[in-house]
């Protein structure tokens, strides 16, 4: 017997363009999502996710390059023959009818009997827990019910694909903290392949086994939460997830498993190689979490500076401070409250020092 062949992805998005009146939306992305995934689609406005995901859905039709379901080229279909459904952030349930019927549209247009529309209805009515509220009408509900009314809805005609537009983007921040995780454990028990497109980087961090940070039609990576927050590819991804220190400085060091970067305010020792030339421009990326406070300076010679407290705003889990540095830049430093009161907490005008482990940092050349 030969080597086993790897299947194919389930979803494939083959050298996918998208031009509107000369100007380029989608600029060439490719990308295999496998069966049952939850992958996001991430990137601020006009990036081009959402024309990304109306080429699914068919609303959009690619200016060049193919799109394959299970082996299948979408090109021909149009959005009501496709085996998919869309979730928009609106919503879009119908007033006038009850819960009940809004999850029964779907299965009723299909044609199926009436017997196994009810059955499916119940059904996703206890997926959702929306028992009680099947004869209420969406506006004698609440945001987050409202939501997974439409979930339910999505899920009613059985979609091999569900794709989610924004899909928690008219909840307040408390529910939707709530509804994510409700939303991933719902997805997962139904076995659904999810393509979602969020601008909210902790949504796609926390609903998203994979993420594809998107730019100006490009995807300037791909790869799963915890790879992009640790290991960013360029300084956009590094700064548009999370908070970031970003240092501009040479390179001075350039060996396999280390490399040491100069900057106006310090040296970085970064524990792992580069490819590159010596003296060469770099990025020293270094999350404000990563970095520790001291009142004394600390023995290493490296991956240390003092600085002056200029502002700190406390967070209640967390404190961030802001160090002036000696070039006048700023350094942002995160510290966990792990104690109610500190005795020694820093404060204004505090000259502390700031030092960070040797893999901590992340050098980016692009």
């Amino acid at each position: 017997m030969g080597p086993a062949t790897k299947d194919p992805a389930f979803l494939q998005i083959q050298d996918v363009v998208k031009d509107f009146d000369g100007v380029r939306a989608v600029n060439r992305v490719s990308l295999d999502i496998a069966q049952g995934e939850i992958f996001a689609l991430l990137g601020s406005s006009g990036c081009g996710k959402s024309t990304l995901l109306r080429m699914l859905a068919g609303f959009e039709q690619p200016t060049a390059g193919r799109i394959l379901l299970a082996g299948r080229d979408l090109a021909t279909l149009p959005p009501y023959e496709r085996p998919m459904n869309m979730m928009f952030q609106s919503y879009a349930l119908f007033p006038h009818l009850t819960v009940w019927d809004n999850i029964a549209f779907g299965p009723r247009r299909e044609g199926l009997p009436k017997a196994e529309v009810a059955a499916r209805v119940e059904a996703m009515l206890r997926l959702v827990q929306l028992e009680k509220y099947a004869l209420r009408k969406p506006h004698q509900l609440s945001g987050g019910q409202q939501q997974r009314v439409a979930l339910a809805r999505s899920l009613a005609k059985q979609p091999q694909l569900l794709l989610l537009d924004e899909p928690l983007g008219a909840l307040d921040r408390k529910l939707r903290e709530q509804t994510q995780l409700e939303l991933v454990n719902i997805i997962e028990q139904v076995g659904v392949t999810c393509v979602m497109v969020t601008h909210d980087q902790e949504e796609a961090m926390t609903m998203a086994s994979r993420i594809a940070v998107m730019s100006e039609g490009r995807f300037l990576q791909v790869g799963a939460p915890g790879e992009i927050y640790e290991t960013p590819a360029t300084r956009f991804v590094a700064d548009f997830i999370g908070n970031v220190n970003l240092m501009d400085g040479t390179l001075d060091v350039d060996e396999p498993d280390h490399v040491v970067v100069g900057c106006a305010d310090c040296r970085h020792y970064v524990g792992h190689g580069i490819t590159g030339t010596l003296g060469m421009p770099v990025t020293v990326a270094l999350r404000p979490e990563k970095i520790h406070l001291a009142r004394h300076r600390p023995d290493d010679a490296f991956n240390t500076v003092s600085g002056t407290v200029q502002e700190l705003a406390y967070f209640g889990s967390f404190t961030v401070y802001h160090l002036k540095l000696a070039s006048g830049a700023t350094l942002k430093v995160s510290q966990a409250n792990v104690q109610r009161h500190r005795d020694d907490a820093y404060t204004w005008g505090d000259s502390v020092w700031a030092h960070w482990s040797r893999s901590a940092p992340v050098v980016l050349t692009q």
